[in-house]
């Protein structure tokens, strides 16, 4: 009996329990592949190519009963819940970075999201880190063992002459001891260790665009996987608690950005204002609590709806500037934008402007963020008016530029309430007497006595109470059936979850006689096809 369940999740990357019998592992995890998988051994007919078709896998592979359960990218059949895989061959697949991100997605998408991936004579130093961050669990010694038989050197930066061993670079027992089987296999479990370290912070992302520099075929599979926006969607966490760093110019391309976007430009709307003053962002998050932007919310004083312009999240509406990652990311501050950035943040603002429709729009900005603003405005058709003439959008000439252009607008208050619910749900909602009371951490949303929301101080996101949900009709609902839940609702228990849902969302739970309220611990996608693990984190439950 094997079972497999995941403890923590960073994106397609696994922190998780392997049991087989006695033995527990805990994984990202180096194995000897012989003691937890005897049946290797002698299995015959395991070493076929991973380019091979669909008649020639079936013609030469035999079912296996025993772990590891092996599959092909041709034939991805006989794995259970719980179960081991092996993907033999999988070094291959690194030397060719399109095709590896076409079979991850292949992978992850028809495998059980309970079932441990073993990716055997695949790993070294310096593509570990890679090899966990596209689901991998399960790795052994074979790699570097060969690498140590070559007289190579590993690190996590790259592989070098054998030589290096004298040069002091590592102090690892290894080193010490002039073995350098030992220093390359200490190398891959210190960079194992490393990389579940950040996994269970949700850091694992900033380390990934760190250590593919090695190695050009690792830039581009992570430029292919980034590419694929819906697959990477279903494994990325609604919000992070830690530093978004967008230090690489990868960074331009994570699934969280284009999340963020798509929803700011078709779920998002507000119709108190018809003038548009787009702004620079600051060092400073959020971006209201920084003086740059005390200055304009005094020259704009409600006059306007303020929306940031800001790389690398492209547009960010006032309202959401509390919502992960707008309050939660940090830039080299350079002044200067590159060709491709703006061409990214070019494209966001025209799609916001084109489904935004305002009266005026006028651009406070300097630099590369008025050339995004000017080359959007010339893609919507609209006029945009300047009023920073001086390139300096805190000087006094300039603020006084944008108070007598909003001379006359009538003043209004932003509904942040109404706002964030919108971007987060989906869904309209009249907010009006609502009001948010306390200071954070303690933060709520108020009709009348009665309390409908809470907001989330670490990621800016409302968290209904059972009677905030009723303004939430058909949205984020998970089904259970023939159980009373006593705490936290495991996958087994999940007969139906909205599709929307991802790790870090907010969810109602509804079954016989039950109504709950909490937090998915993992996407409908998995509630529904996993076997172990929490779905919901319950917060409330209210029986009936």
């Amino acid at each position: 009996m094997t079972q497999f369940e995941v403890r923590r999740r960073d994106g397609l990357a696994r922190n998780a329990i392997y049991t087989m019998g006695e033995m527990i592992i805990e994984t990202p995890a180096v194995i000897d592949p012989l003691s937890v998988f005897p049946d290797l051994a002698s299995r015959p007919l395991s070493n076929i190519p991973l380019q091979a078709d669909e008649e020639f896998v079936r013609r030469y592979s035999e079912p296996e009963n025993d772990q590891p359960i092996p599959v092909h990218p041709a034939v991805i059949e006989g794995a259970s819940s719980g179960d081991a895989v092996i993907l033999s061959n999988w070094h291959t697949a690194l030397t060719n970075p399109r095709v590896y991100a076409d079979w991850v997605e292949q992978f992850i998408s028809s495998l059980p999201p309970d079932a441990a991936r073993y990716a055997p004579a695949s790993a070294l130093p310096s593509n570990v880190a890679m090899l966990i961050a596209t689901g991998f669990d399960l790795f052994d010694t074979i790699a570097v063992d060969l690498k140590s038989a070559q007289g190579l050197f590993c690190t996590p930066e790259g592989i070098y002459p054998g030589s290096w061993m004298s040069e002091g670079i590592c102090s690892c027992p290894g080193c010490l001891e002039g073995d350098l089987r030992e220093h390359n296999r200490q190398a891959l479990l210190h960079e194992i260790r490393l990389v579940t370290a950040l996994l269970k912070r949700g850091e694992l992302r900033e380390l990934i665009e760190s250590r593919c520099r090695s190695d050009a075929s690792l830039v581009s599979i992570l430029r292919h996987l980034d590419s694929k926006k819906a697959f990477m969607d279903l494994s990325a966490p609604i919000a992070r608690t830690v530093t978004f760093k967008a230090y690489t110019a990868e960074s331009m391309n994570r699934v969280e950005i284009e999340r963020f976007e798509d929803r700011v430009i078709h779920r998002f709307s507000q119709d108190k204002w018809d003038v548009c003053v787009l702004l620079p962002c600051s060092a400073r998050k959020p971006y209201s609590f920084s003086q740059s932007h005390k200055k304009f919310m005094d020259a704009v004083l409600g006059r306007a709806h303020e929306v940031i312009v800001t790389s690398p999240l492209g547009v960010v509406p006032r309202e959401l500037e509390l919502i992960y990652p707008a309050a939660h990311y940090d830039v080299p501050v350079t002044g200067h934008w590159d060709c491709e950035e703006k061409e990214i943040l070019s494209r966001y603002l025209t799609s916001y402007l084109n489904t935004h429709p305002y009266r005026r729009v006028i651009a406070h900005l300097e630099g590369g963020a008025l050339d995004v603003a000017r080359t959007a405005a010339k893609n919507a058709g609209i006029e945009l008016e300047e009023t920073c003439t001086d390139g300096r959008p805190t000087s006094r000439e300039s603020l006084n530029q944008l108070d007598d252009a909003l001379a006359g607008e009538r003043k209004r208050s932003p509904d942040i309430v109404g706002g964030t619910l919108r971007w987060q749900f989906g869904v309209q909602v009249n907010t009006k007497g609502m009001i948010i009371k306390g200071r954070p951490p303690e933060r709520k949303v108020l009709l009348g006595r009665q309390q409908l929301f809470s907001i989330d101080p670490g990621t800016g996101l409302l968290r209904p109470t059972l009677e905030g949900w009723a303004l939430i009709p058909d949205r984020y609902r998970v089904g259970i059936e023939g159980f009373v839940p006593q705490g936290d609702i495991l996958a087994p228990g999940v007969f139906s979850a909205d599709p929307e849902i991802r790790e870090g969302d907010e969810v109602f739970v509804i079954g016989d006689g039950v109504r709950a309220t909490g937090r998915a611990m993992m996407s409908a996608d998995e509630m529904i096809r996993s076997s172990r693990g929490v779905a919901v984190k319950v917060r409330k439950i209210k029986r009936s």
